[in-house]
């Protein structure tokens, strides 16, 4: 991967706002806004008007302005994309985006709860990158990944645990970013959950996969994350809508 890629990598939690604060996408009233507001601020079904609907498994993704979509429309991000092709395949998964700006595993790992207040069959794990772009301790960012996993893990058993690997940009040193990139595979390793492949790969660095930042992805970059992270959730999926399967 190449420096622009990685460096691109840091900051693809980031909304434009104070990089040291976790920021939501608020699209509440002007009304006071409660802890669960805040909990699920930006968790959104994705797949209201499809097969994957009513009375469907519901797969939740915990994300960053990535999984949120930043400066896209909400039907671009690629948790949509991820709905579409579900969708295609006749898996008939409901897929909801908790994607929140700016957010540090840290906050992640915060907001679970609520998040977990509703059933899920398959908990998409992506964050961590502001950890990076702040230069935040490597150990502490490992052990917020091991806390949610675990988190998940007690509140869902019957849940499937997916870990998206992170990376760190190159400026913090070859140490740190080789050991913010092995604390993903270690974490899943250890606590039993499926690791999936870096999101942005073949996005990152490429101008016209990405907005006018050189951030955040457009909506074909989009297509491409959830087409590198497809191989892996396809058939977890489809085991999911139809437990019979195996292989």
């Amino acid at each position: 991967m190449s420096i622009v890629a990685l460096a691109s990598v840091a900051v693809l939690g980031c909304s434009g706002t104070d990089a040291g604060k976790d920021t939501a996408r608020d699209t509440s009233a002007p009304a006071q806004r409660d802890e669960r507001a805040d909990a699920m601020s930006g968790a959104a079904a994705v797949g209201e008007d499809s097969a994957a609907s009513s009375g469907a498994p519901t797969m939740l993704i915990v994300g960053t302005s990535l999984t949120a979509g930043l400066g896209l429309d909400p039907a671009e991000a690629y948790p949509a994309v991820l709905q579409r092709m579900s969708d295609s395949a006749g898996y008939g998964v409901r897929i909801v985006n908790a994607g929140l700006s700016g957010e540090t595993s840290a906050g992640a790992l915060r907001r679970l709860e609520w998040l977990l207040r509703e059933p899920a069959a398959v908990v998409m794990i992506e964050t961590g990158a502001n950890d990076g772009l702040r230069g935040l301790d490597v150990d502490s960012t490992r052990a917020n990944l091991v806390a949610i996993v675990r988190l998940v893990k007690r509140a869902l058993p019957a849940a499937s645990v997916l870990l998206v690997q992170m990376e760190a940009p190159p400026n913090l040193g070859a140490e740190y970013t080789r050991r913010f990139h092995d604390n993903y595979g270690a974490v899943a390793a250890a606590e039993g959950a499926t690791l999936l492949p870096f999101l942005l790969d073949g996005v990152a660095g490429v101008r016209r996969l990405n907005q006018g930042d050189g951030i955040h992805p457009t909506a074909d970059g989009a297509k491409r994350v959830a087409g590198n992270v497809w191989p892996s959730l396809g058939p977890i999926l489809s085991r999911l809508a139809k437990p019979g399967m195996t292989g």
